[in-house]
């Protein structure tokens, strides 16, 4: 027996809703990789199979919700930091690969089982969900594409999503999804305060 329940569209349904919406998305994917990967627990739930139709949208509240929790890997925070395997306090980051399929990630579950901080769920939604790497059923661009001129003038929201999927600086992308949370929490919150 398998039970299904509604919970909203698919987060592919929104590609191409207004700005101030895919803003708001955008904003909330960046929350659940940080939450998933940090959080009180000390578990970590790394996301291994990240596309568009692996979230669903809240059709009352807006809420992005991870519908297909399949394919997640849970690393034990504590047990790593007690069992002390080689390298569990270097920080590791994941490696960007050009890929001609659609939501491809390179990941390895050893390190990823075997550090405590790791950048993975950042890679995995920026490379496949929000950048102009990010391709889906024939399109490309991610969920912020074409953002306003004055948005895409400035350059910051480029510039945050191309370190966030492919570093240039050590641990990199580490700063990026930091500050591409807080610049994603600005720019919702003025849009909402121009609506209001």
């Amino acid at each position: 027996m398998v039970a299904v329940n509604y919970v909203g569209e698919e987060l592919w349904s929104f590609y191409n809703a207004p700005w101030e919406k895919r803003v708001d998305l955008a904003r909330q994917l960046m929350d659940i990789a940080e939450q998933l990967t940090n959080n009180d627990f000390e578990f970590a739930l790394y996301l291994l199979d990240v596309s568009f139709d692996n979230f669903a949208v809240g059709p009352r509240d807006g809420k992005v919700i991870v519908v297909d929790a399949e394919n997640v890997l849970v690393a034990d925070k504590r047990l790593i930091k007690q069992n002390k395997p080689e390298n569990y306090d270097a920080w590791y980051e994941s490696r960007f690969e050009d890929c001609d399929r659609e939501a491809c990630l390179s990941f390895s579950k050893d390190s990823l089982c075997s550090r405590v901080t790791v950048d993975h769920n950042y890679y995995a939604v920026c490379q496949n969900l929000l950048s102009r790497y990010a391709t889906w059923r024939g399109t490309t661009g991610g969920l912020l594409h074409d953002p306003p001129a004055h948005i895409a003038k400035d350059g910051q929201l480029e510039t945050l999503l191309d370190e966030c999927t492919r570093p240039k600086k050590r641990y990199g992308r580490f700063q990026a999804a930091k500050e591409l949370r807080e610049y994603l929490t600005q720019l919702a919150a003025a849009s909402s305060s121009a609506t209001a």
